[in-house]
């Protein structure tokens, strides 16, 4: 590709060259003059109509046609690679993460909820002001003999107050209810006692208010050490939990629902020590390497984002000044190739993630969902970025050709579908929410309806409605049997009907021995140079640069 400044070069000298036929005017000067003018636009077009061929090949057309390794192609192969091997090492540690905190908050679910059940569709509540009491000593009683009946090895945390555990409860600051003659006196302002409790022997003294209480909460930190992380010869991870025992009253209505809340975070042991264990550095020198790979992928992506947007500009004013008419913006964006964005932003999240991962691994930071989250979704991306280099196969470009045709289309389909979806969604909510558990919140609505579109769950759906209110579940059987019929026989009928019908466009295109090509793609047809004629050799030569055999 020219340099930028290329064209107003040749600009310049076919101004002078018009200078110079204004100058002599007619006779044989004259002529041979703009013999000569016509013969250099005729050399500047049809060298513009070589730059364009070659800028739309192939990398195998390009290896022809310069001799050039495809370095850029092997580089986005190794990339594929390395990428790919990051995300394995990085998923074993990480599920062994997600595994010792979800195994920990089950067994603190267990050492300290009294009649605590395996079954989430059970969930555990209490009724009598002795079993709340019950529920609070048992708490209170396991957290102080954690040392000798638990299985796992863990640590009390002192507070910053200097006990170990508090227990507080939250009521409404005035709260007088007398069911008998239907009045009561409320002051919704919240008021909270608390009691500290050390690792020390505990005599309670809690008295609670249940006129107005609205929750009791039982708050407390404990240290662990995970130790499995040897398996992947990497040094053990220190953890507090900090848990919340809630016994929620919120709704005075007589079932007091108990639940554990577990928040985990991992810090750098202090002098960790492995018997046996060389400090290595391999993981960290893999991500650095991976950093490496994807900048400099970064780097020629990003140069041929940049090299189309300057051939374009060149087209364009090619256009304007020698034909006198515009580039339409569809012709314009063939030269922003898409693939290149996908890959950038691929290179910039593996590399964010790739120090994130380098922290962590040398314990600076516990960022792990953060991570996971950067490089699967740049992994996700490379291996997207596959199909550029099958669409340059005719049989295994049919996925993406169909895909670019049926998107505006599916596109606006989807704007209308989603306007009746949404309806559905508030509706369920409002309506069935109070008797349908999978209609409590808009999220699990949508998730519901979602499931019911792809046939999932749907006899389920229908047995699980209440029938406490008749008038709620006749509405419920209209408006499930209305959504199903409206959705799985039209909506998804017609959704599939749009590709299908892109599907058969762009077949009955390829069988056609006319196709509607762009007037970009008619200017380019008129250069014959195959690449193998070696005429794509001297474009760019004196604009090449250290990059220039990356050119592929």
């Amino acid at each position: 590709m020219a340099a930028p400044g290329g064209g107003q070069d040749r600009g310049a000298e076919t101004d002078r060259l018009l200078t110079c036929v204004a100058g002599y005017g007619s006779g044989d000067h004259g002529d041979l003059q703009g013999s000569l003018l016509q013969q250099q636009l005729q050399r500047e077009e049809e060298e513009l109509r070589r730059k364009l061929k070659y800028f739309f090949m192939s990398p195998c057309d390009k290896y022809h046609a310069k001799g050039r390794k495809p370095f850029k192609l092997g580089l986005q192969l190794l990339k594929i690679l390395i990428v790919t091997v990051q995300l394995v090492l990085f998923g074993l540690s990480n599920q062994m993460v997600v595994m010792f905190k979800d195994e920990n908050a089950e067994t603190f679910r267990h050492l300290f909820l009294r009649g605590y059940q395996d079954d989430p569709d059970t969930p555990l509540a209490l009724h009598t002001r002795g079993d709340v009491y019950g529920q609070i000593s048992y708490a209170v009683e396991q957290y102080l003999a954690l040392a000798e009946i638990a299985v796992g090895r863990y640590a009390y945390v002192p507070g910053v107050d200097g006990n170990a555990l508090s227990l507080c409860q939250h009521y409404y600051k005035k709260g007088s209810i007398d069911p008998v003659n239907d009045t009561f006196d409320i002051d919704p302002r919240v008021s909270t006692d608390c009691v500290g409790v050390n690792p020390a022997p505990y005599h309670g003294n809690f008295t609670l208010k249940f006129h107005k209480l609205i929750n009791v909460t039982i708050d407390f930190q404990l240290k662990a050490i995970n130790l499995q992380t040897i398996i992947n010869n990497e040094i053990p991870d220190c953890y507090t939990f900090s848990i919340k025992i809630l016994l929620d009253n919120h709704a005075h209505s007589g079932r007091v629902k108990v639940s554990l809340h577990n928040q985990a975070s991992i810090k750098e042991c202090k002098d960790p020590n492995v018997s046996g264990h060389a400090e290595s550095y391999a993981r960290e020198a893999f991500d650095v390497a991976v950093a490496v790979v994807c900048v400099l992928s970064l780097a020629l992506c990003g140069r041929s984002v940049l090299r189309g947007v300057v051939l374009q500009h060149e087209y364009v004013q090619f256009f304007k000044q020698r034909l006198g008419r515009g580039v339409c913006w569809g012709d314009r964006m063939e030269f922003i190739n898409g693939w290149y964005l996908l890959l950038i932003v691929s290179d910039v999240l593996t590399i964010i993630g790739s120090f994130i991962k380098i922290g962590i691994e040398s314990k600076d930071n516990s960022s792990y969902d953060l991570c996971a989250i950067l490089l699967g979704s740049s992994t996700l991306l490379v291996w997207v970025g596959v199909i550029r280099y099958l669409s340059f196969f005719q049989k295994y470009n049919i996925l993406i050709v169909t895909l670019r045709a049926a998107f505006p289309n599916v596109i606006r389909f989807c704007c209308c579908a989603a306007a009746i979806y949404m309806g559905y969604c508030f509706c369920g909510w409002i309506v069935l929410g109070p008797y349908h558990v999978k209609f409590r919140s808009l999220s699990t609505v949508s998730e519901c309806l979602f499931s019911l579109i792809n046939g999932d769950d749907m006899f389920v759906t229908f047995s699980e409605m209440e029938h406490s209110s008749t008038l709620v579940w006749v509405f419920s059987q209209l408006y499930l049997y209305t959504f199903i019929s409206l959705f799985i026989y039209m909506v998804l009928s017609l959704f599939i009907a749009l590709i299908t019908g892109a599907y058969d466009t762009i077949m009955q295109q390829t069988q056609e021995t006319q196709v509607h090509i762009t007037d970009l793609h008619t200017f380019i047809a008129q250069c014959t140079d195959t690449p193998s004629s070696g005429k794509f050799r001297g474009l760019e030569a004196t604009s090449c640069s250290l990059f220039c055999c990356f050119d592929q």
